[in-house]
């Protein structure tokens, strides 16, 4: 007898092998957020309980008890949710990952890892010091003269490193922090 009075195993309560076979056959189709069931710029903490909660319900071992072709399928949807996870989680590689899908790339839209890691540490890496050369050069003399303290000179060569790269959001930031110093 059980604790629960009744006499044998509870039956397993799982997914349907219909829904499964389908999920299997969808899954590539699908993007991250929507492998995880969690809305498009989700935020961290729900993107989070979307993984959990995929997580638990395609885990294999939960699915031992399946003929082998249906625990092959659950494996295969549990390692997209796990890479859709890998993904979304880190942020530049989710940042990297959105601006895909608005550039419009199709709902399946993929990313290895290393991609991901590799591409936005290369645009961190611009942001941080340039994307011109003399860009760079003038940002490179700007943090120079903030470390002796020359404020004035820090904010021309700000001037001219944004004049360089207009788009450059660190640029801009320093440029106004250093301006905000200077009243």
């Amino acid at each position: 007898m059980t604790g629960d009075g009744s006499s044998g195993p509870k039956p397993r309560v799982g997914l349907d092998p219909k829904e499964i076979k389908a999920l299997a056959r969808l899954v590539d189709d699908l993007n991250y957020y929507e492998i995880l069931g969690a809305p498009l710029g989700a935020a961290s903490v729900a993107l989070r309980d979307a993984y959990h909660a995929a997580s638990r319900k395609f885990h294999p071992d939960a699915h031992r008890h399946l003929d082998p072709e249906m625990r092959g399928a659950v494996e295969r949807i549990a390692k997209r949710v796990t890479e859709a996870y890998s993904v979304l989680r880190e942020p530049r590689r989710r940042k990297l990952y959105d601006e895909r899908l608005a550039q419009g790339a199709s709902a399946g839209a993929r990313m290895q890892l290393v991609e991901g890691t590799v591409e936005a540490g290369r645009r961190a890496a611009e942001e941080r010091g340039g994307k011109t050369l003399n860009g760079k050069r003038y940002f490179t003399l700007a943090q120079g003269d903030l470390a002796k303290g020359d404020l004035s000179a820090a904010a021309r060569n700000l001037q001219m490193a944004c004049t360089f790269e207009p788009g450059n959001e660190l640029f801009k930031a320093k440029l106004a922090e250093v301006k905000a110093k200077l009243r």
